[in-house]
């Protein structure tokens, strides 16, 4: 049984988190690479491009749009659990199925020790790393800056040691709700990523709130204001070229006097009563296939 989950150009915490929890509650030898079988782990990766023939256990993944919805009633479907209600809707699947975002199970896990000194901390989308100044934003508000693209136990250790996170990335709140550290979220800049948020709160019966961000470059105004995503490559010379500099800079400033309002803003963390359920219903899903496949062998 293969494990499947996203991965593009650079790597992104959500993502990888998929080879630290997985490996890490599952048996040893329970994962391969054998394809006539997939796990469909963390993440929005339930999606049409995953192969029609192939059996594909689903542990608390989304559906997000990103790719054609499926038909999970093909007989080729396994779910065990999704993410949210709303992704449970669009399958057309029992409700109960509706769980959590299975990163979850880092509650059940050994975690790097909190990170010192990290204070308030700000997790912008991985994709937003590339196209705007984060780094300067956050050194000019005196915050944090937590890259997605760092290692998940350097992350998980500052999200960990965090008095606060300002957070950009769905999985930044996700892990910080689980882990007990107040979040504040930031609507994405790409329009595309909102929708998943409410998928993931839904499940945790949070109302989530998530706050404007500024953006910090050129080429973020111009994603902002055009929702465009994907290929940039001209907007995105324009952004990084010398014509630019004073108009990101500006923009630069702006993005970090806001940083520093939101992390005077009211922060979220579900119930502890909420999150303990819905803890011990991942694991009881994971528990039961995983009995479910030893009982078949």
């Amino acid at each position: 049984m293969k494990l499947v989950f996203f991965r593009g150009k650079v790597p992104n915490f959500g993502d990888e988190l998929n080879l630290h929890v997985w490996p890490a509650l599952l048996p040893q030898g329970f994962l391969d690479e054998d394809e006539d079988e997939l796990f469909v782990g963390i993440g929005s990766i339930i999606g049409n491009h995953l192969p029609a023939k192939s059996r594909k256990f689903v542990m608390g993944s989304g559906y997000a749009g990103y790719m054609g919805l499926p038909d999970v009633h093909d007989g080729s479907w396994d779910i065990r659990f999704v993410r949210g209600p709303n992704t449970a809707k669009t399958l057309k699947i029992d409700p109960n199925l509706s769980i959590c975002d299975s990163a979850i199970l880092l509650r059940a896990m050994e975690l790097p020790a909190p990170a010192k000194n990290v204070g308030v901390a700000f997790m912008p989308h991985y994709e937003s790393l590339e196209r705007g100044n984060w780094a300067e934003a956050c050194r000019q508000a005196g915050i944090t800056l937590i890259d997605a693209t760092e290692p998940v136990e350097k992350v998980l250790s500052q999200i960990r040691g965090a008095r606060l996170l300002v957070t950009e990335a769905m999985h930044g709140a996700i892990v910080a709700d689980a882990l007990r550290t107040p979040w504040v979220g930031a609507r994405p800049i790409y329009g595309g990523h909102h929708k998943k948020w409410l998928d993931w709160a839904g499940a945790l019966d949070i109302d989530v709130r998530l706050n404007t961000l500024k953006p910090s470059s050129v080429l973020e105004y111009y994603i902002g204001k055009t929702g465009r995503g994907g290929a940039l490559g001209k907007v995105g010379r324009v952004s990084a070229s010398p014509l630019a500099g004073i108009p990101n800079r500006i923009l630069t400033d702006i993005a970090a006097r806001h940083l520093d309002s939101m992390a005077r803003i009211e922060p979220q963390l579900s119930s502890d009563g909420m999150i303990q359920q819905v803890t011990e219903r991942a694991q009881s899903a994971v528990d039961e296939f995983v009995r479910s496949r030893v009982a078949a062998a």
